[in-house]
């Protein structure tokens, strides 16, 4: 039991209810410290005293006794700081956030690649209009090389290469992301559906 303060009549600690919920919180980073590799888990800053545990997890692949390791797992989770727990949410959010807006991204650069091929110059245009380093010759070339490949059947080596092109020049020009650089991936959209 909790009990109450006899002078303000509040209760002491934290509710049943909280303290499950807080478990639950636990055992669910938990399940996702298992699911990353060796290497993910290097990068985060979780105990030495837990890499056994997790290894351990992971290795069991009996479903009763998988979940009772990770029950086991979450109990000695339980017994470090929230501090430490915290700066672990922290980093796997953070890697979530940066994933996100890397796939964002190469969507971007994939929906101007599209536009490239299928509108030539005048995508051209607004594409060297967003991002004045890119070199206009060069992707007029990359371009009318991807549509003979295209043509010809061949392997797609000028496609890949306009691909690696204009990655560069968006992860370049991180800039026009906060101008409104979402709208080429609405347009290629549009098109599709058209």
């Amino acid at each position: 039991m909790r009990g109450r303060d006899e002078e303000t009549g509040e209760y002491l600690g934290e509710s049943r209810s909280q303290q499950r919920r807080d478990a639950l919180e636990v055992l669910a980073l938990g399940q996702q410290l298992v699911a990353l590799t060796d290497a993910q888990l290097a990068k985060l800053p979780v105990p030495e005293a837990l890499l056994p545990h997790i290894r351990e997890t992971r290795r069991i692949t009996s479903h009763i006794a998988h979940k009772r390791q990770l029950a086991f797992l979450a109990k000695q989770m339980r017994r470090e700081d929230d501090e430490v727990l915290e700066a672990i949410r922290d980093a796997l959010d953070e890697k979530g956030e940066a994933a996100r807006r890397e796939v964002a991204a190469m969507h971007r650069v994939e929906a101007w690649r599209d536009r490239l091929l299928a509108e030539g110059d005048a995508a051209l245009g607004e594409f060297i209009a967003q991002y004045p380093d890119a070199d206009r010759q060069s992707l007029r070339q990359l371009v009318r090389n991807t549509l003979e490949e295209r043509k010809r059947n061949k392997p797609p080596r000028a496609f890949r290469e306009l691909f690696r092109e204009l990655r560069e020049l968006v992860m370049a020009g991180a800039a026009p992301a906060a101008t409104g650089d979402d709208q080429p991936v609405d347009d290629a959209s549009e098109d599709a559906a058209d």
